[in-house]
């Protein structure tokens, strides 16, 4: 009891280290992917003994930066509440890694060492009650800050995260009957299978038009450009008027860790997950001929690195994105999500159950 204690505690320090420590490097490879596109050198003015490294240690300098600069606190009667809004957002979108498996089960000495913090049942369904409660932050944040026009920020912010949270839901559906459970490790499993003899049979190829709804939605759950209408400074005020210093930060950490989170599911649902493809517990096997006998160990080693690699694809896409759109005005932004989006995910839906109630027959 004592041991599966301290390796479950191993395992979400090591979870949420790393994507705290990958939230932090895409701020990084978000200026140099927008410098790139745009034909400049980005950030590399921070050094450290003259070593600049592409830019690296700005991610060091704007973390002192946002501890060290003066934190201003508007008169408001809650004052708590403007307080732990930031953290709430950052609590929350943490949350949602819980049940995220990064690695199939090993079984080493008497234990189960998996990547994945819990496996409840209903995991996807947790997921997403996660990633919709951060828009308890930014509404307490806006509305706590005294200011109308946070006030606003915050709601435009709300009727987003409520219109795009529906359509990304409905997304899931089809690829949830066809899974038939809920549970994401069993949903990384089906995955495994092949058609064929040769291609895999991930959610992206049983699932196109929901892949593609998913990833729209996410974005836009990610407060992100061309979504960005709750925090678009540019030419709107947000619900971030009022803070600064490290609560300014965590709001815009806050951000990246849910396009990992976001990018995480993606990979979970629609392309395997952990999975490789023709990688067996026995090894590299392609229509019953092993290629490359590998160990348990190894084997083990090189999913959670093909889950990582995924999800980096995914992120380069919406950042992509990101640096590509620019930002949707708030009706189209409302049409988009409730007049196009949410119909098409639920075509998809039925599209979906009468494909396999023709197969069934």
């Amino acid at each position: 009891m004592l041991g599966e204690l301290i390796l479950k505690t191993i395992i979400i320090v090591v979870v949420v280290n790393t994507v705290l420590a990958f939230g932090g490097f895409l701020t990084w490879v978000e200026r140099k992917q927008s410098a790139v596109m745009q034909d400049r050198i980005g950030a590399n003015r921070a050094s450290i003994l003259g070593l600049r490294l592409w830019g690296l240690f700005h991610i060091l300098s704007d973390g002192i930066k946002m501890f060290a600069k003066e934190e201003f606190i508007p008169r408001t009667d809650h004052r708590k509440l403007f307080l732990v809004a930031p953290f709430i957002a950052w609590f929350f979108a943490l949350m949602g890694f819980a049940v995220i498996p990064f690695s199939n089960t090993l079984h080493v000495a008497g234990y189960e060492l998996s990547l994945q913090i819990a496996n409840p049942q209903i995991g996807i369904l947790f997921a997403f009650a996660m990633m919709g409660m951060t828009i308890y932050g930014l509404v307490l944040g806006g509305w706590a800050s005294n200011n109308n026009y946070a006030l606003l920020g915050a709601m435009r912010g709300a009727a987003q995260m409520i219109s795009y949270e529906i359509a990304l839901a409905a997304a899931v559906v089809g690829p949830l009957i066809v899974y038939h459970t809920l549970n994401m490790q069993e949903i990384v499993l089906w995955q495994a299978k092949l058609w064929g003899g040769w291609l895999p049979l991930w959610g992206i190829v049983v699932q196109p038009l929901a892949f593609f709804l998913f990833i729209t939605a996410g974005a836009a759950g990610t407060k992100r450009v061309p979504f960005d209408l709750p925090e678009g400074e540019s030419e709107i005020i947000g619900f971030n008027l009022e803070y600064s210093s490290m609560r300014f930060g965590a709001f815009m950490f806050t951000d990246f860790v849910e396009k990992i989170l976001v990018s995480c599911l993606a990979v979970t649902v629609f392309l395997g997950g952990w999975q490789v493809p023709f990688l067996t517990e026995n090894g590299f096997v392609f229509r019953g001929e092993t290629l490359l006998a590998l160990s348990p160990l190894v084997i083990w080693l090189i999913q959670p690195a093909a889950f990582f690699l995924k999800v980096c694809v995914v992120i380069y896409v919406l950042m992509l994105v990101r640096w590509t759109l620019p930002r949707f005005r708030y009706d189209q932004l409302m049409h988009l999500g409730w007049k196009i989006m949410l119909p098409l995910a639920f075509a998809n839906i039925v599209i979906t159950g009468f494909v396999l109630l023709v197969l069934k027959a």
